[in-house]
């Protein structure tokens, strides 16, 4: 029974949330104090300081042979760290790693590992001793100058800390992982770090900006390139930041013996730091056969002893690429790596995020300790030397009363006894005394002994002098800088570039190549290399520019670079601005992607009636002047138009519902537009006489309009009005006048007459070389040359231009430049396409005329469209003309009142346009 009452009474009752979270607690701190966080004094983890100083013990100096490295480990786990051989090991290699730290504490010699991964021999193939700086680490460790702890089973003592002169936290930085934190610390380069713990010492309140004169960033052993100070400045000032680092490469022309190939290559000669080096090389290879990297030929790794080199070869045709491929290489590989700087040690045995000055000051705390400390140790020391020699100098002065003192004693006891009694000395100066050799009674040697007594009080005045004054001690500890600096410092390796690395573009990842973008009548749109079109002879048969369906023609071409802009202005006066580079790259026979497809935006009955490409969108004095359907012009700076969201924005604001864009160009503002009509009308005026205006204005009138008459095309013309227009109408008729005949009036009024032979579908500037393309609502297409149309006046009719059956009109007009195969211009019925079409704008409307509908019967519900009499053509409609819509009726010539901004009404538009950037 009392047993039982025994077990019970060893019964503890206990909350198990409690015990578990306590435990877990003493677990995650065992972690991050004792073995994954480094101390912010010594910036040391335990392993790290256990292995330097058992190598220490063994007597393994850099000035002594090489020792197995499993001897080494042996003494780390059995005397200081209980765990397993190969985590001590891991961290002697690592020690011993110049692409791991910037100054290795460990000389090995074997194979300790390498930048492509290489995993180091085992232990007992290699060989190890210290450094010579590692010495610096340990430096008086024997003068008392740190605290010495139990080891794990209490037979040893170890230090808790290293009296280091080395700033090793900073120095060599550090990276591990505990529970529920983490640090990295990037490595920097010594004098720097040197420099600016004098700067410290000099100015206590100096700021971190200050400090950075000194220490201006990381510097790592694998050295590379810190793009920009942005991520520094942040970890210095809060602990935290991170930095991108990128390779150093270089362009060169190979050769093969005497001779240059020609050929570019991109030479890589550093990485970002732990950058796998085989593993890189690795991934750039299969980014080449996967064509996500296109441009490089073959990639080999020349690195040797002598350095790193991997060289990959560009192929010939991408020569002119070395730029876009190396930035392909940055923004998809490792040679462009991130770095998170999280300064996170222990800082009296707590975990402390530290900023760059608090590293710094700690540091500096802990070498006033060690030198404080070091100069008690050697002051006591260099006292009791004095005491000693103060004995020695007494008995050398009465030499021959302490011999025979000693000759009458009985034992040495009894000698040093009467000593101390009659000479007044200490037991220990008795000692001495008793101790002191026949050959130090000499003359030479008691000189000696006055010789170094007066050091020895020189010393002791110092020592005191540098523990009574602060200032005495912290020269000191410059004065210990300056020569590890001097011994010790290097260069800087890696370099810090001003540029900012986040921003990249994707025209940077992209050559700059000359492409043709070409764009069908129904709204299909690609771009092709133009090497893909090789250069023939005149009189040649051309190439097959695209493959287009039934009654489908090219109808817009541009050459234009990659990296330029194509506007595109949509019959609602929206404008999209897409890269050349984001249009699909097709074949040269492709027809194509639809561009509702392509342009982000494009709504439903949406059709784009103007497209130009544009290099620069800063450039001064260049205008997109752009009219609707109901005569409204309007002029905006291209600048406006720089920031345009993926939507696209407003470029002009329709009126009335029912109007739309009629077309767009590009224009420097100094020439003249000539605005054609349905009725036959049309009016020429300086582009002058247009202000400039912003994106919210609604535009002026640049034609008055009768009896539901509408704009059906826009040319823009030179000062001197040299061109010709083509005018093409719908019963088939045309003619070719010179722009000179249409006289210049000012803009807003009625114009001129210009064709009395049905309603006009199309007026273009045309050359002797072009060629015209008309297409019918029943889809019959003739083409043939302009020189076969001859030079008419304005008030003449015209010729016949096709024959058209009694239900048949022509609904759509494009223009084509000279072909190389001038004898076969009907191929263009047989299925064929044309390149360099210039359109008018009414063939990027054809809705209705599409489907077979007569196209004079649109505006039958208002009565069809007055044309004037045949008698009056060479005259202009009168200013009183009473049949006039007066849809504008507030709207006179003076420009006082052209200009209408967004009505409430427009609030949608305008909130659309609120972030375009």
């Amino acid at each position: 029974m009392s047993e039982n009452n025994l077990e019970l009474e060893r019964i503890e009752i206990i909350n198990i949330e409690e015990e578990i979270k306590s435990s877990y607690l003493d677990y995650a701190m065992s972690v991050i104090i004792g073995r994954a966080l480094p101390d912010a004094r010594d910036g040391l983890k335990p392993v790290h300081r256990r292995v330097l100083y058992a190598m220490g013990e063994l007597g393994n100096d850099y000035n002594k042979p090489y020792k197995k490295s499993a001897r080494v480990v042996g003494d780390v786990i059995g005397k200081y760290h209980p765990h397993g051989d190969a985590a001590v090991y891991d961290a002697l290699v690592r020690l011993a790693q110049d692409f791991s730290m910037r100054y290795p504490l460990a000389d090995g010699q074997g194979n300790f590992g390498s930048v492509d991964g290489d995993q180091p021999a085992a232990m007992r193939y290699t060989e190890v001793r210290l450094s010579k700086l590692a010495h610096e680490f340990m430096s008086d460790l024997d003068k008392k100058t740190v605290d010495f702890i139990p080891n794990y089973d209490g037979s040893l003592d170890e230090p808790q800390v290293m009296p280091t002169r080395v700033p090793g936290l900073l120095v060599n930085g550090s990276s591990g992982i505990a529970v529920g934190m983490a640090t990295n610390i990037p490595p920097h380069n010594l004098g720097e770090i040197l420099s600016g713990l004098t700067a410290l010492i000099d100015n206590p309140g100096i700021t971190i900006d200050e400090l950075m004169r000194y220490i201006p960033g990381p510097d790592f052993p694998t050295a590379g390139a810190i793009l920009g100070r942005k991520g520094i400045v942040e970890a210095y000032h809060t602990g935290k930041g991170i930095i991108k680092i990128r390779a150093k490469a270089e362009f060169e022309n190979l050769q093969e013996g005497k001779q240059a190939t020609g050929v570019t290559a991109i030479v890589v000669t550093e990485l970002p730091y732990q950058v796998n080096k085989a593993k890189l090389v690795e991934t750039i290879d299969d980014m080449v056969k996967s064509k996500k990297i296109d441009g490089i030929g073959e990639i080999r790794d020349e690195s040797d002893r002598d350095g790193m080199r991997v060289v990959m070869e560009l192929k010939r045709d991408k020569r002119d690429m070395a730029e876009t491929v190396l930035n392909q290489l940055y923004h998809n590989t490792q040679m462009e790596a991130s770095f998170g700087i999280n300064m996170l040690a222990i800082v009296n045995q707590t975990p402390r995020l530290l900023n760059l000055k608090e590293a710094l000051f700690y540091f500096l705390e802990h070498r006033k300790e060690v030198v404080t400390r070091r100069t008690r140790f050697e002051l006591a020391k260099a006292e009791a030397r004095a005491h000693i020699l103060e004995g020695l100098r007494i008995a050398l002065e009465r030499l021959d009363e302490v011999i025979a003192l000693i000759r009458r004693s009985r034992n040495a006891p009894e000698a040093k006894s009467g000593l101390v009694s009659t000479f007044s000395l200490s037991e220990i100066q008795a000692q001495a005394i008793l101790d002191l050799r026949l050959q130090r009674l000499t003359q030479l040697e008691r000189q000696a002994i006055d010789d170094e007594y007066a050091n020895i009080l020189v010393d002791i005045r110092r020592y005191q002098s540098i523990l009574a004054s602060e200032a005495v001690l912290l020269q000191v500890i410059k004065d210990e800088f300056v020569a590890l600096k001097s011994e010790f410092g290097d260069k800087r390796r890696t370099l810090i570039a001003d540029a900012v690395p986040e921003v990249y573009h994707k025209e940077d990842f992209i050559s700059e190549e000359p492409m043709v973008v070409t764009i069908t009548h129904a709204g299909y749109i690609k771009r092709t290399a133009l090497t893909a079109y090789r250069q023939q002879k005149r009189g040649g048969k051309g190439l097959t520019g695209a493959k287009t369906k039934e009654a489908d023609f090219v109808e817009t071409v541009l050459v234009a670079s990659t990296h330029s802009f194509l506007l595109f202005i949509t019959s609602k006066g929206r404008l999209h601005k897409l890269k050349v580079h984001e249009i699909p790259l097709s074949a040269r026979t492709s027809k194509g992607k639809a561009m509702v497809n392509v342009i982000p935006g494009l709504t439903a009955g949406e059709k784009v009636n103007a497209v130009f490409a544009v290099n620069d969108m800063a450039e001064k004095n260049r205008f997109v002047f752009m009219t609707t359907k109901a005569g409204i012009v309007k002029k905006v700076p291209l600048e406006g138009f720089q920031n345009v969201r993926k939507g696209g924005l407003m470029a002009i604001t329709m009126k009335t519902e029912d109007d739309e864009l009629v077309s767009a160009a590009l224009t420097d503002g100094q020439g003249a537009v000539v605005l054609s009509t349905y009725a036959g009308k049309a009016i020429c005026f300086k582009e002058s006489d247009i202000r400039s205006m912003g994106r919210f204005a609604i535009g002026v009138r640049g034609i008055k309009l009768v009896r539901k008459d509408r704009v059906v095309s826009m040319d823009v013309i030179s000062q001197d009005r040299t061109e010709v227009l083509m005018t093409v109408t719908e019963k088939g008729y045309g003619k070719r006048t010179k722009v000179e005949e249409y006289s210049v009036q000012r803009r807003g009024g009625l114009g001129i007459l210009t064709t009395t032979t049905g309603g006009v579908v199309g007026v273009l500037k045309v050359t002797e070389s072009d060629r015209l393309m008309l297409m019918t609502n029943t889809g019959r297409l003739i083409l043939f040359k302009i020189s076969e149309v001859r030079l008419s006046h304005r008030y003449t009719h015209g010729v016949k231009l096709m024959d058209l059956e009694p239900t048949e009109i022509i609904v759509d007009v494009a223009l084509l430049p000279s072909s190389e195969d001038d004898d076969s211009p009907d191929e263009a019925e047989n299925g064929y396409s044309y390149y360099g079409v210039r359109t008018s704008s009414q063939s990027r409307q054809g809705s209705s005329e599409e489907n077979g509908s007569d196209s004079s019967e649109e505006f039958a519900d208002d009565g069809p469209v007055d044309f004037p009499d045949d008698s009056d053509d060479s005259e202009d409609f009168p200013d009183d003309d009473s049949d006039d819509t007066e849809e504008f009726a507030d709207d006179d010539l003076d420009d006082s009142d052209d200009s209408e901004e967004f009505a409430d009404d427009d609030s949608e538009d305008d909130s659309d346009d609120s972030d375009d950037s």
